[in-house]
């Protein structure tokens, strides 16, 4: 559960999570007195004003260039516990159909075990199970809608129906065409099939072809991977950087390679799941801190300094902190400035994953760094991805040139993985020099600038209209909660009914009680778009309603 930060005072208050453990003041608000003079960005409208607010206590203060704001509004207690008692009626109706289903009066549909293999581990865990033929089931027609054109800010879906409560489905063979796409992340708009970018790519796939069927290491070297690799190296402002061929395999294949046996490995609690599966594959102690909870963190690193390893007492081998530039669920920010005041303290090592914030956040959408105006230097290890930001595949990671030739040789996923497409190359190298503004265009900064613009108006259009929104005012994954469990379906279901396509999130994705709609703004998004969608899931949102916010706000002046 959390803890109420709306309101937000002019003065620059501001909230966090309990579950950050900063105990609340008497009227639910955790206050913060920092005071910064900061002029608005060109790319506002003229009734948004930029509030940031930093930071955790009093250890953030001269961090910050910009005041850095955050918003978690506590989930009414109401709506916590009618939420329970639906995932409690859940369950119990499950139990009954398991019942009929054991006695042969309702067909089951799920996979199950061979009569000769019952002595076998078993290949299906019993929740799991449970959970997916009882409770996924029944939304499941909110999920893998199949797409049938560029995911834009519009884009054509193919019709399907289900004849058994969505165990199967049918294609009618029709299109619903001209959908507003709110969930791609498609951040800059560079998943498109015109334009300078796609030109490009196609031109590269003439000349090259489309695979290269083999490693980097052996016949799959380009000319065209090499000046990737200096372009992305030159944009972050780090002195090498090297590409992968999948986003996901960036982090659970590299993290390995740095750390092991005697290292010790401080995660956010709501990091993405292939930095998990990166630490847990590395062999190292890994010990989980509190979402972008300072205190927390410095708590965990002042241990490990004092205590060192279990047993043995001996110092850690190395000390990694893993944070995520924007993390996907909750539209948060990292308190960077903050973090690396402590990994400097500590004299630990630093892995940035900027996954959802290289292009979408900064002046030159270069990502967190950019937009706190750090240096990049201060990051030991750079990690992005290639599938969001630039419309491409893959993933990246920079840093220092020693750091790089490690990596080209200790990598799994350098070494073994197949070298990633001429045309997904390209089209990597295209949208960045775009962003960097080597085109001899606009276009790029234009379009950073436009997100932003963007990401201010629908967050306050959507806080006006009285729906519980998380996250930072400049993060474009804009989490919309909706909590109930029937109401994570129904959300998906009547937004596609009037053309907008979204989105919905539920446990075990996010806590049992926090279900949520999540949106992702796009530069390509037009004001019309926009407006059409808030339109829309204000309607909607009347409809279930969903909008439980318990702050009162005045409308602005548009």
């Amino acid at each position: 559960m959390t803890e109420s930060s709306a309101n937000k005072p002019a003065n620059g208050q501001v909230c966090h999570r309990v579950k950050n453990g900063v105990k609340p003041g008497r009227n639910g608000f955790i206050k913060n007195h920092h005071h910064y003079h900061h002029q608005q960005p060109m790319y506002c409208y003229p009734e948004d004003k930029v509030q940031h607010t930093a930071c955790n206590g009093s250890s953030g203060l001269g961090l910050y260039s910009r005041p850095f704001i955050e918003s978690f509004e506590e989930t009414p207690m109401l709506v916590a516990v009618l939420t329970y008692m639906g995932y409690g009626i859940l369950t119990i109706f499950g139990y009954l159909r398991d019942f009929l289903r054991d006695w042969k009066i309702e067909r089951c549909h799920i996979a199950r075990e061979r009569e000769e293999q019952r002595d076998f581990v078993p290949l299906y865990q019993d929740f799991e199970n449970f959970y997916t033929r009882n409770l996924y089931m029944r939304i499941r027609d909110s999920w893998n809608r199949p797409i049938c054109s560029v995911p834009g800010a519009k884009m054509d879906l193919v019709e399907r129906v289900s004849p058994d409560y969505n165990w199967t489905f049918d294609y009618t063979g029709k299109v619903v065409e001209g959908v507003i796409n709110m969930g791609s992340y498609n951040y800059l708009g560079f998943a498109e099939n015109t334009g300078y970018c796609a030109d490009a790519s196609a031109e590269v796939t003439m000349k090259y072809g489309v695979g290269v069927a083999s490693t980097r290491q052996e016949m799959g070297n380009l000319d065209r991977h090499e000046e990737m690799e200096e372009l992305v190296a030159k944009f972050l402002g780090v002195e090498s950087a090297m590409a992968f061929g999948m986003g996901f395999a960036t982090n659970s294949m590299n993290i390995p390679a740095l750390t092991g046996k005697g290292c010790l490995i401080l995660s956010d609690e709501l990091n993405h799941a292939s930095l998990v599966l990166g630490a847990r594959l590395s062999g190292s102690t890994i010990r989980v801190f509190k979402h972008n909870n300072m205190q927390s963190l410095e708590k965990m690193l002042r241990d490990a300094i004092v205590h060192g390893q279990p047993r043995t007492h001996r110092p850690w081998k190395k000390i990694l902190i893993l944070v995520e530039g924007i993390y996907s669920m909750e539209g948060s920010i990292v308190r960077l400035p903050e973090v690396i005041a402590l990994k400097k303290r500590y004299r630990a090592y630093l892995y940035l994953d900027e996954a959802h914030s290289i292009g979408a956040l900064g002046p030159g959408g270069r990502g967190v760094v950019d937009y706190f105006g750090l240096d990049p230097r201060d990051v030991d290890v750079m990690m992005g991805t290639f599938t969001k930001s630039f419309g491409a595949a893959g993933g990246y990671i920079g840093g220092r040139k020693e750091l790089m030739e490690y990596l080209r040789s200790h990598s799994h996923s350098a070494v073994y993985a197949a070298s990633m497409s001429p045309p997904v190359v390209e089209q990597i190298i295209a949208s960045m020099k775009c962003i960097m503004g080597e085109d001899g265009t606009t276009l790029g900064r234009d379009r950073v600038q436009q997100l932003a613009e963007n990401t201010l108006y629908f967050r306050r259009k959507l806080t006006e209209m009285g729906f519980i929104i998380y996250g930072n005012n400049d993060s474009p994954v804009v989490p919309m909660m909706l909590y109930m469990p029937a109401k994570i379906g129904a959300f998906g279901r009547e937004m596609l009914k009037r053309n907008i396509g979204v989105v919905v999130v539920g446990f075990p994705a996010t806590p049992i009680i926090e279900s949520r709609a999540r949106f992702c703004i796009s530069a390509a998004h037009t004001k019309d778009m926009l407006d059409t969608a808030l339109s829309v899931i204000s309607e909607v949102g009347d409809l279930l309603q969903v909008k439980y916010s318990r702050q009162k706000r005045l409308p602005s002046l548009d």
